[in-house]
């Protein structure tokens, strides 16, 4: 039995080779894909680092802000802190504590302490969620591009087999797996996107929600030490 057949088949399906033959419009699709896949994974290396960091250095002012008798004291320790979600969060409620007691000598306003807060806790958020819709375009697009890459190769493969009269599957199954390989690329890019798109909301929506409940925590130590 020839096993020559196969092993030319082989050969001329190799990856590198499919790569190498795929006409200027698969290229394109290609080169695309590619520069999504790496800028998502930028992305995703980025926010790890991010949002890991992020989260030992909340807990660690967290601590340190519980163990504290007034802010004063908590001012001066945020220093070691930075920079860290919580502790921007902090400065916001502390400038404006810090107008009130200027002016009255006390905390009067506390609606205004709490806008301040608010306004800390959503711009932490949104510095959190920065470059997060790229991941988004690349998990929903990517796959779209992969396929418009695939249909762009079988049309050239029947093309050429039209031009040339062959029907054999040895004729067809090279062009066909050529084309296959933008759709494999844009899967490969779309997929992890999708899924650490949906950690890294998860982990934001959570961080959110501790900012919140440390804007509470701030209010009352500033109704404390500062109200008559």
């Amino acid at each position: 039995m020839s096993f020559e057949a196969p092993a030319a088949f082989l050969l001329q399906t190799d990856l590198v080779q499919m790569v190498q033959e795929a006409g200027p419009a698969g290229w394109v699709v290609l080169v695309i894909l590619i520069v999504f896949s790496i800028f998502s994974w930028t992305v995703i290396f980025s926010k790890l680092s991010a949002l890991g960091g992020a989260r030992k250095t909340n807990w660690r002012f967290l601590r340190a802000f519980r163990k504290a008798a007034a802010l004063e004291a908590v001012m001066v320790a945020s220093e070691q802190y930075r920079p860290c979600p919580l502790v921007s969060v902090f400065d916001f409620g502390y400038e404006e504590v810090e107008r009130q007691v200027k002016a009255r000598g006390r905390l009067t306003n506390r609606t205004a302490l709490e806008r301040a807060l608010q306004l800390g806790v959503s711009e932490e958020v949104a510095k959190l969620e920065r470059n997060m819709h790229w991941l988004a375009i690349t998990a929903s697009v990517s796959p779209f591009i992969g396929l418009l890459g695939t249909v762009l190769g079988i049309i050239r493969t029947f093309n050429a087999l039209g031009q040339q009269g062959a029907t054999s599957l040895a004729a067809v199954g090279p062009g066909i797996s050529e084309a296959l390989i933008a759709t494999a690329l844009g899967l490969f890019a779309a997929i992890p996107a999708a899924l650490f798109y949906n950690l890294f909301g998860n982990r934001i929506r959570e961080m959110g929600a501790r900012l919140d409940d440390f804007a509470l925590e701030f209010l009352n130590l500033a109704e404390r030490s500062f109200s008559e």
